[in-house]
């Protein structure tokens, strides 16, 4: 019997992660079953439960690419030396994000299906820890950039690194919530208030 690649191993993983992630982008994790699962990507049970358990093992794989997206645009965005300031950092990571068509999705069912995602996590205990500890390697790795921003002497040293880098996290989860929500949020949006903010004379107004 021919062996069968990793390659086309991935490639049937990844149509089935798409067809799931359409379904529960339309009809929500609990409104999609599995049958509704087998009619989308057009393959028998049997092909689906050699890859997936069941829904909540489809739940958190795409779970974790979401998260995953997430930490890799973060990651890309803050390579280069010195870092981005906070304005050009989140839109190099809102774009990454949703300008890479992950899942076969728009932009704002995406979102919306990372939305479902984050509030799986209060019904699922297996889903809030893996969450939980995505968050946690995501705020370390900020924490590192705040620091980057501090060795370059973009940023004050009296602040705690883990307190900017949670706010830069909480921006960038904002503009989620509002895509998925209202859809029409852009990163230029972003980009501009955040210039806005940053431009701020604090000393002038006091």
């Amino acid at each position: 019997m021919a062996r069968v690649s990793q390659e086309h191993l991935d490639a049937r993983r990844r149509q089935i992660l798409d067809g799931a992630a359409r379904c529960f982008a339309r009809d929500g994790f609990h409104g999609t079953s599995m049958q509704d699962v087998f009619k989308e990507v057009g393959l028998s049970a049997g092909a689906v439960y050699r890859y997936f358990s069941g829904k909540d093992d489809l739940i958190a794989a795409i779970a974790g690419d979401a998260v995953g997206g997430v930490r890799h645009a973060f990651e890309e965005a803050a390579r280069t030396t010195p870092p981005p300031t906070p304005d050009v950092l989140i839109g190099r990571v809102t774009r990454t994000l949703f300008d890479a068509g992950q899942l076969a999705l728009d932009r704002q069912a995406y979102a919306g299906l990372i939305l479902q995602v984050w509030s799986e996590t209060l019904r699922s205990e297996r889903l809030g820890s893996t969450l939980g500890e995505a968050y946690g390697g995501l705020r370390a790795a900020w924490g590192e950039l705040v620091e980057a921003y501090r060795a370059n002497g973009m940023l004050r040293t009296d602040l705690p690194a883990d307190h900017v880098a949670r706010t830069l996290i909480a921006t960038a989860q904002g503009f989620i919530v509002q895509l998925a929500l209202f859809g029409d949020m852009e990163p230029e949006v972003l980009e501009d208030g955040l210039r806005g903010l940053m431009s701020m004379d604090v000393q002038r107004a006091s």
